[in-house]
């Protein structure tokens, strides 16, 4: 498998995460945006980064709220991906002082060894600089197109939105930076700790898969508090628990600064906003988050 490829899948692989529950959200995943003065509304869509194109014939309502918009907000701009993966390859490497023989077992070494030739095709040998994080990942998108063949290829939805846009001459706005997503996929754990993660990983590949599967089936069923229970779900018997403050950075952070800048955005003009859509509901969802800024927030149906 190309690694180029491998990281311009990751890039918006990583990006779907976590989300939490609220009475005052229906089971959808595109949501009308209106009062507090704007002029025209907006919409906000939830999108799963790894989903094919077939699926939006089931959302009711897209094309309309697409078309009755002026520009398209995602979490990146999508063209400056290729700028994107070459930022990351030079963030992706390890500091000097870390090698992976004094960072996990002898035994941990060769498990990671062997996974990694089976799974990307070249081992420690070539991938042994990279960060454990980067290989974490590496590892969780090759194993979603094993395990999901004929839904991993093709165009992303993230994509197909922003592409639709440039077609009609619309502008494209982002909510970060590359930067900002970098630091938050490669710089937001000491290495000690995407060590751990990313032996706890290869040991136990059969929670990965339980973990896709159901984030896979809520997603397709539109079930967004499915995708809620998938989260908020604390396993007793979890070998790879992540803290509050890893959650944090990967979906309530992120969130908080997006608030900032989006009631600008759609004040600006009327604007489709797509995002993965565990970042839509919960106390610290964007749902939530608008209706608190004072806009009205309801399910298309």
């Amino acid at each position: 498998m190309n690694l180029r490829k491998l990281i311009a899948c990751l890039v918006l692989f990583f990006t779907l995460t976590a989300c939490a529950n609220s009475a005052e959200n229906a089971n959808s995943l595109l949501w009308k945006i209106s009062g507090n003065g704007l002029e025209a509304p907006s919409y906000l869509f939830g999108t799963h980064h790894l989903i094919p194109l077939s699926f939006l014939d089931s959302i009711a309502g897209l094309d309309e709220a697409f078309e009755a918009t002026g520009q398209t907000v995602g979490e990146l701009d999508m063209s400056k991906m290729n700028e994107m993966q070459m930022k990351i390859m030079g963030a992706a490497i390890m500091p000097n002082e870390y090698n992976y023989q004094t960072l996990i077992s002898e035994t941990d070494f060769q498990l990671l060894d062997k996974t990694l030739k089976e799974l990307v095709g070249t081992g420690l040998d070539q991938l042994g600089r990279m960060k454990p994080a980067m290989l974490s990942n590496l590892i969780s998108i090759t194993l979603y197109q094993k395990y999901y063949p004929a839904l991993s290829s093709g165009t992303s939805i993230d994509q197909y939105f922003q592409d639709e846009a440039a077609k009609r001459f619309r502008p494209v706005r982002s909510l970060e930076t590359a930067e900002e997503q970098i630091q938050m996929l490669l710089g937001s754990q000491t290495i000690e700790r995407q060590a751990e993660l990313l032996v706890c990983m290869v040991k136990h590949p059969e929670m990965l898969k339980e973990q896709m599967d159901k984030l896979q089936d809520a997603y397709m069923a539109q079930d967004i508090n499915a995708l809620n229970t998938l989260y908020e779900e604390e396993l007793p018997d979890d070998p790879c628990p992540g803290t509050p403050e890893e959650k944090d950075a990967m979906n309530k952070d992120r969130n908080i600064q997006w608030l900032k800048i989006l009631p600008g955005i759609i004040q600006e003009k009327p604007s489709f906003v797509a995002v993965g859509c565990l970042h839509l509901v919960g106390k610290d969802g964007l749902l939530n988050g608008l209706r608190k800024l004072g806009y009205k927030v309801e399910p298309v149906m």
